[in-house]
């Protein structure tokens, strides 16, 4: 059996090491981005200087040869479902018996005017890192615009390097479709305390250039005119198909997949940023364009191309990330506004930009999502508790058990405590001690329940 993937981000590499597990048969990868794997989150701190790219490969280089996986370094230009062969740009013909599309996601890019100048850049391939290092060199002013994750790291790399930067966001809060408002001004505040010129309800109009070459200022929505000499676009990403959108295989946003991430294509598989799930998980979304959804999705593919039928089950929805100096948590189900039958508990420390968010039903008052902050929970526990249904006041009382930072850092359970009891009309009290046998007496419960 010949395995082929076209795509070697987390995804597609999952697949293919995932694969060599369970067989020996020969599998190919192909990509036209780079030969080798590697982080695609440590981008930025290649740029900013905190890491070379020979430190962003999880594998050494003869690791692919050892383990019997070709890597071949070029663009996949047709697919023949019938006969089953891809033909590449340099000429080559691959014949496969089960291929996996794990094409990844590309920035979304829009018409403005100026939007193709040289200038112009986004932050997402290895090629895009390149541009930025090449037009940055000796710049002074930069333009951000987009208020999401991307957007905040290409801030964050820029200010590394002294530029000035005017950040775009049209939200009226920062990132306020996924944070509640409070988080939203704390990471505002400290974006601005970098020396970044922040501006909320703020939109992109275009992008001058008196020679069609060099930018020299961008126009507002409100007929600002702004000088620069790069834009950066952060305008969020979508699944990488083009090539697949007049092919036999069944497309909408993504590629379209079952629960076992087959598509419509009777040896064809598709995971990662890619691919739509014709029937997500309850609380999950079809398209998810997240790192560990991409290594979860690799791993299903993997036992699926060898017989396990197993479905794909993201499990309790879980992300992190970093805002220069605040790192942040999600777990389980914190929208950014209230649900009906929801209520909430939020505390912070603004002198630490710290604070803790704990969602719980209404009703049954079990818990639903943690929003963390400068402060940092342990996973396995948080999952347990929401998967669990555990009563708030429960999870409460034995906060400690979940708390991750180091063992003299600052504690705030019990300030949270307080505002829920006020909040409330309570009278509860912290009773689990801090430490490691709390943390395995805690499993050793949930196991035993099982």
């Amino acid at each position: 059996m010949q395995i082929v993937i076209i795509g070697n981000g987390i995804a597609g590499i999952t697949a293919a090491v995932s694969c060599r597990k369970l067989g020996n048969d020969p599998i190919t990868v192909i990509s036209s981005e780079s030969k080798y794997f590697y982080s695609r989150t440590a981008l930025m701190y290649i740029y900013m200087g905190h890491m070379r790219f020979e430190d962003t490969k999880p594998y050494q280089d003869n690791f692919w040869h050892q383990n019997n996986i070709e890597l071949i370094q070029d663009k996949v230009t047709e697919i023949d479902h019938q006969n089953s062969v891809l033909s590449t740009k340099s000429g080559g013909k691959i014949s496969y018996d089960k291929l996996v599309i794990a094409t990844g996601s590309k920035p979304n890019i829009f018409a403005w005017p100026g939007v193709d100048l040289q200038g112009v850049f986004s932050m997402y391939h290895l090629h895009d890192l390149e541009k930025i290092n090449s037009i940055t060199e000796n710049c002074k002013r930069a333009i951000v615009v987009g208020g999401g994750l991307i957007g905040i790291e290409i801030v964050e790399m820029l200010r590394s390097r002294n530029i000035e930067v005017t950040f775009l966001v049209r939200e009226k809060n920062f990132w306020d479709i996924v944070l509640p408002k409070e988080e939203s001004e704390m990471i505002e505040k400290e974006i601005r305390s970098h020396g970044v010129d922040l501006r909320l309800s703020t939109e992109l109009a275009s992008i001058n250039s008196d020679d069609g070459k060099k930018i020299h200022s961008i126009t507002t929505n409100s007929g600002e005119t702004i000088p620069t000499e790069v834009v950066g676009i952060a305008v969020g990403v979508t699944p990488n198909i083009d090539m697949f959108k007049n092919s036999a295989i069944d497309v909408n946003r993504g590629i379209l997949v079952d629960s076992q991430l087959r598509t419509n294509i009777s040896n064809v598989y598709a995971c990662g940023d890619c691919c739509e799930l014709r029937n997500p998980s309850n609380g999950r979304r079809a398209i998810e364009p997240i790192w560990y959804t991409g290594r979860l999705m690799g791993e299903v593919v993997a036992k699926n191309i060898y017989n396990h039928e197993l479905d794909y089950n993201p499990g309790v929805w879980f992300n992190s990330a970093k805002f220069f100096n605040i790192e942040y948590q999600i777990y389980g189900t914190v929208n950014p506004k209230l649900e009906e039958n929801e209520s909430t508990i939020f505390w912070r420390n603004k002198e630490k930009n710290k604070s803790i968010r704990i969602n719980f039903d209404s009703n049954s008052k079990s818990v639903l999502g943690f929003n963390l902050f400068g402060i940092r929970y342990r996973h396995e526990v948080c999952n347990a508790w929401i998967v669990n249904k555990t009563h708030i006041e429960d999870v409460l009382q034995n906060l400690k058990i979940a708390n991750f930072d180091g063992e003299f850092s600052s504690q705030f359970e019990n300030e949270l405590i307080d505002q829920y009891n006020k909040l409330y009309h309570k009278n509860i009290a912290t009773k689990a001690k801090r430490g490691h046998d709390s943390v395995l007496e805690f499993f050793n419960k949930i196991l035993s329940t099982k």
